[in-house]
């Protein structure tokens, strides 16, 4: 990611916590970073574009900075674990993340909550993956029960805790006594040989995405042919909206609105400059072949 699409990253995150996710505008994002408008469609199509490309920057910082935890340490190692989930923990606190997942939670944006959804599954997956390291394959049936349980618990431990100490709260003391409790359920599962919900399952659980890799590259290499042509033209700012719309649509949309696709890329064909463009030409069948499959 360069610098300056990170720059505005961090403004539009600082401005979300100050004033929330719903309460900022483009505008004050525009403002606060320091950039045009055309510069911010280059970047995010939209504002909602924006925060899950925030989201996807703080998991990312966040997996390296549990990883590092590992390095030359016993993977079977519950104290180790018992670290990470605390840097975890306090990377939410630090990054006011559990206000924006709020925010998602009571919006109407389907997009914003199928990708939080889809990031909670890959959590859950990490803590079962960590669970069969810490607690041995042949605990492996009943560890995908432990990860959800162990899911929940920690926020609501966290949450309660939170609530009644207000600033005393201790993320190492709601951890340490939250991994406690699972090492017991462990035991107690496996001895039982009781199993809720098969790890099998957890696979088909975890979407990635509608399209293909491959479309999505295609896709990806039209638009930067489309926006060289635009940015030769008088109404750059417009055609850029219109183009980062049919990207976002399609990429990030669970339910891509044929429609509005179809009236954007009209616009765009109504342009004399680039009617009959190759790579317009060529967005236009992408398009047409997404809707086939």
């Amino acid at each position: 990611m360069n610098d300056r699409k990170q720059h505005v990253l961090k403004m539009a995150h600082q401005l979300f916590i100050e004033k929330g996710f719903q309460n900022t505008s483009i505008q004050d994002i525009l403002e606060y970073s320091g950039i045009s408008k055309g510069t911010f469609y280059n970047y995010f199509s939209s504002k909602n574009e924006l925060l899950i490309a925030l989201f996807k920057n703080l998991y990312k910082t966040l997996e390296t900075e549990r990883n590092e935890l590992l390095i030359g340490q016993d993977p079977s190692d519950i104290h180790i674990f018992t670290q990470q989930i605390e840097l975890q923990m306090r990377a939410t606190r630090k990054n006011n993340l559990l206000a924006l997942f709020e925010e998602v939670y009571v919006s109407n944006d389907a997009d914003l909550k199928d990708f939080l959804k889809q990031s909670h599954l890959n959590l859950i997956r990490w803590f079962y993956l960590r669970f069969i390291d810490i607690f041995g394959e042949d605990k492996q049936p009943y560890l995908l029960d432990c990860a959800i349980m162990f899911s929940a618990m920690l926020n609501q431990n966290l949450k309660f805790h939170a609530s009644a100490y207000k600033s005393n709260t201790s993320i190492h003391k709601v951890v340490s006594y939250t991994v406690s409790r699972i090492v017991k359920m462990v035991d107690e599962l496996s001895e039982s040989e009781e199993q809720l919900i098969s790890p099998d399952l957890l696979n088909s659980w975890i979407s990635d995405g509608s399209n293909t890799r491959a479309f999505r590259e295609q896709l990806k290499d039209t638009v930067i042919a489309v926006k060289k042509k635009i940015k030769k033209l008088e109404e750059e700012e417009r055609y850029l909206e219109l183009l980062m719309f049919i990207e976002n649509e399609l990429i990030h949309s669970h339910h891509p609105r044929k429609f509005l696709i179809g009236s954007a890329l009209a616009s765009l064909k109504n342009e004399s400059s680039l009617a009959g463009d190759t790579s317009l030409t060529n967005l236009e069948q992408l398009i047409n072949d997404f809707y086939k499959q």
